[in-house]
């Protein structure tokens, strides 16, 4: 089960995989994702073998943190919200790197948030040393 912290969920590091790169990029404002050596394509979320080859030829390395959305819903819950930020966008980005990956979507209108919008990689603080990649329309 996740960590709180000031009321918000604080996502564990994986043990089934190593992501401590993605955690220590986070960290640093960089989104680090996984890339298969043998096709030379990212993928997301982490996993211990390559989703195209099957090998354990991957590393981590930085992306752009731009792309699209792909789909989006908007989160509405009665009452004071997550830290007052209800409602909220969420949505599925596609990023320039070829992957896609869950986000936030901070400091904008819901009613203004469209499928095939230009967005980049935005930190959510969940913590006083944990970022977390969320997304700004851009």
């Amino acid at each position: 089960m996740a960590e709180e912290k000031a009321g918000r969920p604080v996502p564990k590091p994986s043990t089934y995989v190593d992501t401590q790169a993605f955690w220590d990029g986070a960290k640093q404002g960089k989104l680090i994702l996984q890339y298969c050596k043998d096709t030379g394509k990212f993928q997301h979320y982490p996993r211990p073998v390559s989703i195209y080859t099957g090998s354990r030829n991957l590393e981590w390395r930085e992306v752009s943190g731009k792309g699209t959305i792909y789909a989006y819903t908007v989160i509405r819950v009665p009452g004071p919200g997550l830290d007052g930020r209800l409602p909220l966008p969420l949505a599925t980005v596609e990023l320039d790197e070829g992957v896609r990956i869950l986000g936030n979507i901070l400091g904008a209108d819901p009613d203004k948030v469209e499928i095939g919008q230009r967005v980049e990689v935005a930190w959510d603080k969940l913590g006083e040393d944990i970022n977390y990649p969320a997304f700004k329309l851009g």
